[in-house]
């Protein structure tokens, strides 16, 4: 599975953390879907016009903390048909990086990670993988993805 760790940015909430590809729905784009391919196109590199095939997509999600921008999510499924080429980050992007499903599956990955929310300490559900943690709306959106699968 492709992931994204998103570039450290001034203002940016989700800044640093680990995501999917994807982006804002732009007026010139047709639909959603148009959405999730230009973005992906544009953040890594990778045309899954050329390369991959829409498995579905999944319920929209949203971020459960207050103090982030009212944000709605449609995750969109691809598998790739076609071997891409190498990935390419954007400035948006300060890594991609693919994850075996096996370590998204295992277990021994899952664990609890606690940060801070509005002055509080709050413990969230969390996927280790390499040198990253997984967590938040993207943890969300792989345990559907993972339920369906």
């Amino acid at each position: 599975m492709l992931f994204i760790e998103r570039a450290a940015r001034e203002g940016d909430p989700w800044s640093g953390q680990v995501a999917l590809p994807g982006g804002r729905f732009d007026a010139s784009d047709a639909d959603l879907l148009v959405t999730a391919r230009r973005e992906t196109r544009e953040e890594v590199a990778l045309d899954l016009d050329a390369h991959g095939v829409l498995l579905g997509q999944l319920d929209e999600h949203r971020p459960r903390t207050p103090a982030l921008p009212p944000v709605i999510v449609r995750p969109f499924v691809f598998a790739l048909a076609t071997e891409p080429e190498a990935l390419v980050a954007s400035d948006e992007v300060a890594h991609a990086f693919w994850v075996p499903l096996t370590h998204l599956t295992d277990p021994a990955r899952r664990s609890e990670i606690t940060i801070p929310v509005r002055g509080m300490r709050v413990r969230l559900p969390a996927i280790a993988t390499h040198d990253r943690v997984i967590w938040g709306m993207t943890e969300r959106i792989l345990k559907t993805f993972l339920e369906v699968w």
